[in-house]
């Protein structure tokens, strides 16, 4: 029989690319996704999905135990994403992260611990960020997060987040519940909303726009392919332990200016398409992750996430679907979810 996944925000960015991975190359799954649809949910990531049988869509806030509650009772595990994500919004106004990240994962675990008559709804795995750690200096580059670094974080998002995934963990110790988390590093492909880095710089040059870079440009990310993201988190909640972290990197450190040139070289322009901008509040040096731990217990390591080829793939992407961003970037993907999907959406 079937397994049925609960996965929260599976219309998000990493949701929905989660959501086709694991139909796409898991025969023995089945998918609920419970998503509210706000700014960056776009059932659009998910065309196609309507006719797969082992597929489910159902609208609905984290913060609605009511909702979650018979959810709960069909699933036989949890993927847990939804989240704001953003850490430029993060700064602008923190309440919608500690509201959703904070609180709504509160509910969540509740509502996966006393589902099956309070045996609990089977493994719940929350996915977070490496963001929670903090930042690293640039003059230490062999220096790397692994999972017991101090957790440090720097912005309201990244509190937001490094509160959820405590709190998961303090299920796990104080409940016995089956409590795995992941931290992963900057994702990048498909269906990713326009304000991040990636998607922003590549349809701004589509656009015949300037490409903002935040200050010197010297920060650096750890760059991961979704599907490697998506693969990583079913080996986790597939063979991961009980109250363990397993942080998820690409293998695959840029600084954002070796980003932005990637990028302008790919497509044709070059660095009078720059334009540099005040940095951002409190903006952390360095990012990068020791991924050992996946890799030696579960034996999985990215083997999509590589430039240039990824980088190349995704910037085809999105010039291949241009009136899938134009709606995003417009506001118009809104009108599209009631012409497709009527008041469901």
């Amino acid at each position: 029989m079937a397994k049925t996944l609960l996965v929260t925000g599976g219309a998000g960015f990493i949701g929905a690319n989660f959501v086709r991975f694991a139909l796409a190359n898991r025969p023995d799954l089945r998918i609920i996704n419970f998503d509210v649809l706000t700014y960056s949910g776009n059932l659009e990531n998910l065309a196609g999905l309507e006719s797969d049988d082992r597929y489910r869509f159902v609208k609905g806030d984290i913060l609605d135990p009511e909702a979650l509650d018979p959810l709960m009772e069909e699933a036989d595990g949890v993927i847990h994403m939804a989240a704001e994500s953003h850490v430029d919004r993060s700064i602008m106004d923190s309440g919608p992260f500690i509201t959703t990240n904070v609180q709504g994962t509160q509910v969540v675990l509740d509502a996966a611990r006393r589902a099956k008559g309070g045996k609990g709804v089977g493994r719940f795995l929350y996915v977070s960020t490496d963001e929670v750690y903090g930042s690293l200096p640039l003059e230490n580059p062999e220096v790397r997060f692994t999972e017991t670094s101090q957790i440090k974080p720097s912005s309201p998002y990244a509190a937001s987040k490094t509160a959820g995934d405590l709190l998961s963990l303090a299920y796990f110790h104080t409940f016995g519940m089956d409590v795995v988390v992941t931290r992963c590093s900057n994702n990048f492909g498909p269906y990713q909303f326009p304000e991040k880095v990636i998607p922003l710089f590549v349809t701004n040059l589509l656009q015949g726009k300037k490409v903002p870079l935040y200050g010197d440009g010297k920060n650096v990310r750890d760059w991961l392919h979704v599907d490697d993201h998506c693969e990583a988190i079913l080996a986790a909640f597939d063979r991961g332990q009980a109250g363990r972290v397993y942080n998820i990197g690409g293998d695959n450190e840029r600084s954002n200016l070796d980003l932005t040139h990637s990028i302008l070289s790919i497509m044709g322009h070059g660095e009078e398409m720059i334009e540099f901008v005040q940095d951002r509040p409190g903006h952390d040096r360095r990012y990068a992750i020791d991924a050992s731990r996946i890799e030696q217990e579960l034996g999985w390591k990215p083997t999509r996430s590589a430039w240039p080829e990824a980088l190349v793939e995704t910037i085809a992407w999105y010039r291949d679907n241009q009136d899938w961003w134009k709606r995003v970037k417009s506001g118009e993907y809104l009108a599209y979810y009631e012409k497709q999907y009527g008041a469901s959406a």
